[in-house]
């Protein structure tokens, strides 16, 4: 691997790091969902950072940034553009929304009504929004950051299965660590606030994906990924196990976590990693099971250590 293109990567996550303290495993999961061409949708309670984590990281990237923060009143059209009329020429011009631009956050999307939410899932999937049945293609790269609170109950739209299914990772954002949040305060208090300088390019992007390109896969990893995905389907618990969407999307992100490791191959130790990301919000389990008090995390681990591990020497 190229040891310069490395060394930025470093210095892109401390460059997050001015703005957000911790969170490192959030921070390399968004850069390996981009790189791998997904979304993701962050679960955390109010006030700990996640508007300023996915601006810092579009920051770093040298990539345009919008934010929308979903509500019950929102309407399609609202993010995704709309047909204006333009007296002077006679015609109608398209006016843009905020999805045209590299990293957008949807905040609390699942307090938008199912209508705006699927006009995301199709900009998401196509990379396009379609207005007037005239198709305008979104910008490259196209990274949604979505976010929900964990918390409400009332007043929100649940994410339906389809549209879950549709992003790579969701990460979950805790508290921060006692010694964290001293430094937060620190920083903050003192009203010292850093400012977040570009550091990778869109020309080293490319370069990156270029690279996880080439990193190889072999069989054995293969059947270790397919080995895991099958145990979500045949576990007694388990009402609806992880879709073929989910085997690709764990070989595509464990390529790129192999990349930004420095490494031209797959490890199980990749595949491992990314694991829970992946199916957290892809499994659903029987009522009983739930009656029961069993987490979706616990029995992805679970499932994870009752799974063979292949030695690849």
């Amino acid at each position: 691997m190229e040891e310069s293109l490395l060394q930025k990567i470093t210095a892109f996550k401390e460059e997050v790091h001015k703005a957000v303290v911790g969170y490192d495993e959030i921070i390399e999961g968004l850069l390996i969902a981009l790189i791998s061409g997904g979304h993701v949708l962050i679960e955390g309670v109010p006030g700990i950072a996640k508007t300023l984590l996915a601006k810092s990281f579009a920051q770093a990237l040298s990539l345009r940034f919008s934010r929308v923060q979903f509500t019950p009143d929102l309407v399609p059209s609202d993010i995704t553009g709309t047909s204006i009329f333009d007296s002077k020429t006679g015609r109608f011009s398209f006016k843009e929304g905020p999805v045209f631009t590299n990293v957008l956050l949807a905040d609390e999307i699942n307090r938008a009504p199912p209508k705006v939410q699927s006009a995301l899932l199709e900009c998401m999937q196509e990379k396009r929004v379609t207005v007037d049945g005239n198709p305008h293609p979104l910008p490259e790269p196209f990274f949604v950051i979505a976010t929900e609170n964990p918390i409400e109950m009332e007043g929100v739209y649940p994410l339906p299965e389809a549209q879950v299914d549709r992003f790579m990772f969701k990460l979950i954002m805790k508290y921060p660590s006692r010694d964290e949040e001293k430094i937060m305060l620190s920083k903050y208090v003192s009203r010292d606030i850093p400012v977040v300088s570009p550091i990778l390019s869109s020309e080293d992007l490319m370069r990156i994906k270029e690279l996880v390109g080439m990193v190889t896969m072999v069989p054995k990893v293969f059947d270790y990924i397919l080995d895991i995905v099958d145990a979500t389907r045949k576990d007694e618990r388990v009402m609806l196990g992880a879709s073929p969407r989910a085997s690709l999307q764990m070989a595509l992100a464990s390529k790129a976590r192999a990349m930004i490791k420095g490494r031209n191959y797959v490890s199980p130790s990749d595949v491992k990693a990314i694991v829970p990301h992946v199916l957290r919000h892809r499994i659903m389990l029987k009522p009983e099971a739930e009656l029961e008090g069993v987490k979706v995390d616990n029995l992805v681990l679970e499932l994870l250590d009752k799974t063979p591990i292949p030695k690849l020497v």
